[in-house]
């Protein structure tokens, strides 16, 4: 009876250390990263919110319902690991990621709103900024086609031996917004 309780500990601690190596690796980090987006985590949503109130183009309204645009490209964002680099204490891992094209929507809804400026102007001088935003925020809404993008993360490890994926670009979270 000892010896089973013996050997219950000894795989208990075994299965332990083994299985908490298993998810420090380059891969399953950039895995982490991406899923966070997925499961729209607090500190994206909120990495997101500090990006919308900092725009001083769209209302609250519209600051909700973009918000809630890029909440469906998160959830739709699927991803597939394409190659893996590990040189020492560094990594780079390439990914292709696919997402919604809501660039291609907000170029079609600029040339729309340039070529026909007289339904946006809220008077015969001026323009309506909030028009335009509506009329953009509208299609983006309607956007089924997808992007395909490869964005390379960058690795490190750090004092205690973990990988650390590297901030990505601008260029990298617009390709995560669909906006590339």
């Amino acid at each position: 009876m000892k010896l089973k309780k013996i050997f219950i500990i000894f795989l208990g601690m075994f299965l332990l250390v083994g299985c908490s190596d298993a998810t420090n690796t380059p891969s399953r980090k950039v895995e982490d990263f991406l899923s966070k987006y997925q499961r729209l985590d607090n500190e994206v949503l909120t990495q997101l919110d500090l990006t919308l109130d900092t725009d001083v183009e769209m209302d609250e309204d519209q600051k909700k319902e973009y918000r809630a645009l890029m909440e469906k490209q998160y959830q739709n964002l699927s991803y597939k690991i394409t190659d893996e680099k590990v040189e020492e204490d560094t990594a780079t891992i390439d990914v292709e990621i696919e997402v919604f094209d809501y660039r291609n929507s907000i170029t079609k809804s600029r040339e729309y709103y340039e070529s026909h400026i007289d339904e946006f102007k809220s008077d015969k001088d001026q323009t309506d900024t909030k028009n335009y935003i509506d009329y953009k925020i509208k299609e983006m809404k309607n956007v089924t086609d997808k992007a395909t993008y490869t964005m390379t993360f960058n690795l490190t490890k750090d004092e205690n031996n973990r990988w650390i994926v590297s901030d990505i670009t601008d260029a990298d979270i617009q390709k995560l917004h669909g906006l590339y």
